[in-house]
């Protein structure tokens, strides 16, 4: 019975990160990377290859969750393809330089990078002046675009998460209304998981102290079962994003950002 534990904490994991990237657009990795890093002890392997393991498997969630949300999105006209189209060639290359960077940091390293980046993400929603503010009334072109959208791919293969906080900073500073944000944002990270979820498998293929299922850093029990339940939520959680007014909904994105990256510093220094 000791896979029971680690499996329950699985199944949890995963419809929460269901529900999350349906409301917000984000894949779920906020939450299913911080959950891997609790239940992996109970899977055995080298502590040290946690993190990567949890990124990795992360990433590998993301593909499933993202579509899902992407065609409930769709079906209520929240998806911007257009964008999705000029921003993928450049996703993809950030996503590389991401992986490779991700096997190169350390295991508490890689925690407070995902912390920090959180914690800044999360003040753009939470603080008035930010969360109203549009910069331009068209999305970036030419080499802002390149930078962005590769920046974008970077920083998502690195933290394994699905790139919506970004993507929904962008497009809200944009001018587009914030639940267009969050639908397309759902598309981005399916971008990012697929090529980030290969990388890993790669970089990580002859690593010593995986856990028992892992392909490279992928570990694919915990995967499959994180993702065949975020199925389910996905749609749930579409639902109740356009149930939420605009202003309501980045509120609870911020506050969300915040309790994750919490969870996450007292992760990497133990307290």
């Amino acid at each position: 019975m000791d896979w029971l534990l680690p499996a329950v904490g699985m199944i949890g994991a995963g419809l929460l990160a269901g529900f999350a990237g349906g409301v917000f657009g984000i894949g779920g990795g906020f939450i299913v990377v911080p959950a891997l890093l609790i239940m992996l002890p109970l899977l055995g392997g080298d502590h040290s290859q946690y993190a990567h393991i949890a990124v990795a498997t992360s990433a590998a969630t993301i593909i499933v969750t993202s579509i899902r949300s992407t065609l409930s999105h769709h079906k209520r006209g929240s998806v911007d393809f257009e964008v999705l189209k000029s921003w993928a060639p450049w996703i993809v290359l950030g996503d590389g330089v991401g992986v490779v960077l991700a096997s190169h940091v350390d295991g508490t390293a890689l925690k407070m990078i995902f912390a920090t980046g959180v914690l800044a993400m999360s003040m753009v929603f939470l603080i008035p002046h930010l969360s109203k503010l549009v910069l331009s009334d068209h999305m970036p072109g030419g080499a802002l675009r390149v930078g962005i959208s590769g920046g974008l791919g970077a920083f998502s293969a690195l933290l394994g998460i699905g790139g919506g906080t970004i993507a929904i900073m962008v497009m809200t500073m944009c001018g587009r209304p914030i639940h267009k944000a969050v639908g397309t944002a759902s598309g981005i990270g399916t971008l990012i998981a697929v090529p980030a979820t290969i990388g890993f498998m790669i970089v990580g293929f002859h690593e010593h102290g995986l856990p028992w299922g892992s392909v490279g850093f992928v570990n694919v029990p915990a995967a499959a079962a994180i993702a065949s339940m975020s199925i389910l939520t996905a749609p749930l959680g579409v639902a109740a994003a356009h149930s939420l007014p605009p202003s309501v909904l980045k509120r609870v994105f911020g506050v969300y950002l915040v309790v994750i990256a919490v969870v996450m510093f007292r992760s990497a220094l133990k307290v």
